[in-house]
């Protein structure tokens, strides 16, 4: 799928840990501790793991140390008192020059603490976010999902999504299809060709899907007519529709702290807010219970993880919208600094939302910033994959990122810096010699990570599905 700018849219979990001053242990060490049998495959194993992390480090020294000075200049929020810089008054009502011991000790202590606290509201940040850099040293592929239809040219994946539980996962896309696999089955059981559990046809294409967090069996969609529809999983059939769209929807979001409220944005420059009590009442035909009208093409929309009463949504005209859902007729903010589509967001956590654009970038906005009614200044900005023109899914975990490519690579950020930790590039298997061969004009189309835990599920152009794992 392509996007498309304001100008013309008219139209269209390793727990290993490195602390400061990293040694390394002495090969010594190992004799007295591993037999003789898997003394090699360990070291080998270990150094190897250290000397990626070590290149990695060196490769991105001056990053690292912009990443360090940015943090340690960054304001810190002091909740004790301020010190204060008068001399003690004596009773009479004049200064007095006499400093009692007590006084002495009991101010050099506060300042001590100050300062003490001062530095840990910086560096601690800054250090668990190296630790989460470097806990990983790759990408492993933990499957292939192998699907009879593969060398069907119209296999693009728009969407995937995973239940509550991380037990199922969901495709989507434009063979006007959702398909439901189980994660487990796929990576425990090697077979020439895996069948969803569940597969349920829509009329048109589909740009988007996402599992509702409470209810285990209902899923959301929205396709390029502009239809929202509701399913239920485990009776294969929609539940309602919602036609209020006049244009293509490209995202659809459930509340996590409302799991009855559905929010989608589309083409026709509009985000609309869904009940779907109230939609399964009205005869399976949805209304909408409130619209935001925005200046151009809406293309992602995201509910905060702790409320149903806020939504932010990312805009065709390079912006990111964030609002009080209880005033839908101005912004609460307004997030300035892509000069691209804004493609994708996700919230990392309650405060902090990071963006996706075509402009190359993600950028990592801090919305407790949002008295200012603009915020144009991001807490970081990520670069190193390559995103100009098409979808490429962004997903957020425990602070990780996981983004596309159109060089057909998957990227992982982790929001403490600007650079990459990991990638893993997707090669094609020519089908008659079975040989690897790379292809330009594929990319990396949706990613999307399994709750709680460090694997993810990463699609293509062509349909290509994988399921990896950060090692």
């Amino acid at each position: 799928m392509n996007l498309v700018d304001s100008d013309d849219s008219a139209s269209s979990g390793s727990k290993k840990r490195f602390r400061s001053g990293l040694q390394i242990q002495n090969i010594e060490e190992y004799d007295d501790n591993l037999v003789n049998g898997q003394k090699s495959d360990t070291l080998g194993e270990s150094n190897g793991s250290f000397l990626s992390k070590s290149s990695r480090l060196m490769k991105n020294f001056k990053k690292l140390e912009s990443a360090y000075f940015l943090t340690r200049c960054r304001p810190i929020k002091s909740s004790g008192k301020p010190l204060s810089r008068h001399s003690p008054i004596s009773s009479d009502g004049k200064e007095s020059i006499v400093v009692t011991e007590r006084s002495s000790v009991n101010n050099l202590a506060s300042k001590e603490l100050h300062n003490e606290g001062r530095q840990s509201g910086w560096i601690n940040p800054f250090l668990e976010g190296l630790c989460k850099y470097l806990s990983f040293s790759k990408l492993k592929v933990k499957a292939d999902l192998k699907q009879g239809d593969l060398l069907n040219s119209s296999n693009l994946v728009c969407s995937l999504s995973f239940d509550r539980d991380g037990e199922f996962f969901a495709t989507a896309g434009v063979n006007k299809k959702i398909k439901v696999f189980e994660c487990d089955t796929i990576i425990n059981e090697d077979r020439d060709i895996h069948y969803p559990v569940v597969e349920m046809a829509s009329r048109s294409k589909l740009s988007s899907i996402c599992w509702n967090s409470y209810i285990k069996s209902q899923i959301a969609s929205s396709n390029f007519e502009g239809v929202v529809q509701v399913w239920d999983v485990t009776r294969s059939q929609a539940l309602t529709e919602m036609r209020e769209h006049e244009r293509r929807v490209w995202s659809i979001d459930f509340s996590s702290a409302d799991p009855t409220m559905l929010a989608s944005g589309s083409d026709d420059g509009s985000v609309k807010l869904w009940s779907i009590n109230q939609a399964i009442l009205f005869l399976h035909l949805g209304v909408s219970i409130g619209t935001i009208k925005a200046k151009a093409n809406v293309c992602c929309v995201q509910f905060p993880l702790d409320s149903g009463r806020s939504l932010a949504f990312g805009s065709a005209d390079h912006r990111i919208y964030y609002y009080d859902l209880r005033n839908l007729k101005i912004p609460l903010c307004t997030l300035i600094g892509h000069n691209k589509t804004v493609s994708d967001v996700k919230f990392v956590d309650t405060m902090n939302i990071v963006s996706a654009s075509t402009d190359n970038t993600l950028k990592l906005w801090d919305l407790s910033m949002c008295a200012s009614r603009v915020i144009d200044t991001p807490l970081q900005s990520f670069t190193g994959h390559i995103n100009v023109k098409n979808f490429v899914g962004l997903s957020v975990s425990d602070g990780y990122i996981a983004t596309g490519s159109e060089t057909n690579e998957v990227f992982i950020y982790h929001k403490a810096f600007p650079m990459p930790a990991l990638s893993f590039k997707f090669d094609t298997t020519d089908p008659l010699s079975g040989h690897e061969m790379g292809d330009a004009a594929q990319f990396i189309s949706s990613v999307c990570w399994r709750s709680q835990s460090s694997t993810l599920v990463a699609a293509n152009s062509t349909g290509n599905i994988k399921i990896l794992e950060m090692v």
